[in-house]
């Protein structure tokens, strides 16, 4: 199937799973004057990537919320055990997340900061390029990837409605290649086994939010494989931002339920779809807790960074998850 120009035409937004990406994803082309203007302060963007390397786990994204904007990063040393972050905020509106993304650059910047992603649909090669100081609390973090779009998984293009809201998201695992520093170490990424996973989301979410989500991805014989999946509160018939990633294809997901063994952070977590297809058990290894209460706004979220262990049952057979690094995460909030 082509891919759509727009995800808005003439004002009509599409819905459903979607072949591709459009070239334009802005939602706020569903409307006009102060409605737009009002719809703009519910939008929600961010663009992000979980790094998957045997060595260290590694998040970063770039977000707005129009009324405040931010960028963070973590990286996790395996090895020695130690987690070291960075932050920084932004008015809303400040960062650059164009809406025709795979012919442009996301970027944020502030004094000692800077996270740049540039996406060239043409060469399918893209770049995540990390420049940050060091803090009194953090070394320093620099990088620069080279993603290939070529040999990635077949995207996850999901546009659904929400209660309260809307949904747009495009995620895909891409072979990853080049350096990463934190501090006086050198992380070498090889794109013969390790993976950026993309996750871009343009969403009109309601005020009160919550979800759970997870990914992972390994590379295989022909293409990496692996799984997003996500439970939140949703209407009835519309799509969810879950799939399966098997060679050369992203196959629809559901009702995916997640059942953490109890409250302890380093409990594990049974994952499973309710028709069996997915069925994995994640072994968290650490976590990257964001926890604020301002009254009006407030944000309960933690990450989880671990490996993933358990079976795929795709439409060519079964793939087996054997200690798989990825993510899975909770979030609530006032927003």
């Amino acid at each position: 199937m082509p891919t759509h120009h727009r995800l808005v035409e003439d004002g009509v937004r599409r819905w459903g799973r979607l072949p591709d990406r459009p070239v334009v994803a802005d939602p706020l082309g569903a409307y006009t004057g102060l409605t737009r203007r009002l719809r703009r302060l519910r939008l929600k963007e961010w663009v992000g990537f979980t790094l998957l390397h045997p060595e260290w786990y590694s998040s970063l994204i770039i977000q707005d919320a129009h009324y405040l904007a931010g960028s963070e990063i973590y990286a996790y040393d395996r090895a020695g055990g130690v987690l070291h972050q960075h932050a920084a905020n932004a008015p809303g509106g400040s960062p650059a997340l164009p809406a025709e993304l795979l012919d442009g650059a996301c970027r944020f910047e502030r004094d000692g900061y800077r996270i740049a992603c540039t996406f060239h649909a043409a060469s399918g090669r893209h770049r995540i390029e990390v420049d940050i100081a060091a803090t009194p609390t953090s070394p320093a973090v620099r990088g620069d990837l080279e993603l290939d779009a070529g040999a990635a998984t077949a995207p996850l293009s999901v546009s659904s409605r929400l209660p309260g809201g809307s949904m747009y998201t495009h995620k895909a695992a891409f072979p990853a290649r080049g350096v990463m520093r934190v501090g006086d170490a050198e992380i070498l990424f090889d794109p013969a086994r390790d993976l950026a996973v993309l996750d871009e989301h343009r969403s009109l979410l309601p005020y009160r939010t919550r979800w759970l989500w997870g990914t992972f991805a390994t590379p295989a014989g022909t293409g990496p494989v692996g799984a997003n999946f996500a439970a939140r509160p949703e209407l009835p018939g519309e799509p969810e931002e879950s799939c399966l990633w098997t060679p050369g294809r992203c196959e629809p997901l559901s009702d995916v339920e997640f059942a953490p063994a109890s409250t302890d952070p380093s409990a594990t977590w049974h994952i499973a779809s309710r028709d069996g297809r997915l069925d994995v058990v994640f072994q968290p290894e650490g976590r990257k807790r964001v926890k604020h209460n301002l009254g009006l706004f407030a944000i309960d979220y933690f990450q989880l960074f671990g490996h993933y262990h358990g079976v795929l049952r795709g439409a060519d057979g079964d793939i087996e998850i054997k200690d798989v690094h990825g993510v899975c995460e909770s979030m609530r909030a006032r927003l």
